[in-house]
């Protein structure tokens, strides 16, 4: 099992890396660039501290709603392959970040999304 989350794993860096260097610039599109401010703003990408976690600090709830990422129809589960997440690698703290954008906007982050002027 473990062998498969390290092949998982490099192919969602792989993939995840396609999509920043299609997105025409190594920081990425408008989406990671707010990500990348609101994390500036948030906590160290290994914050271990509840009930939020990581650097765009995640609760449990979020996490386990956009904490995935869909390769060729499989979706994979970040809680199952590392735990919360501040144990992910951060392109996976910014794909649950895209997610959530998705879904909610930049609401899951209120405060911070102000200061960085996307509300």
């Amino acid at each position: 099992m473990k062998k498969y989350a390290v092949i998982v794993a490099a192919l969602c860096v792989a993939f995840y890396m396609a999509r920043i260097a299609s997105a025409g610039s190594s920081r990425g599109d408008s989406v990671t660039r707010g990500l990348l401010c609101i994390h500036h703003y948030e906590g160290s990408w290994t914050d271990p501290n509840g009930p939020y976690y990581g650097g765009l600090q995640e609760d449990l709830k979020f996490q386990a709603a956009y904490g995935w990422i869909k390769i060729h129809g499989t979706v994979i589960n970040f809680t199952t392959l590392w735990g919360t997440a501040d144990h992910w690698p951060i392109w996976a703290q910014l794909q649950a970040g895209r997610n959530g954008y998705k879904s909610r906007g930049w609401w899951p982050w209120p405060n911070t999304a102000r200061y960085c002027g996307l509300l």
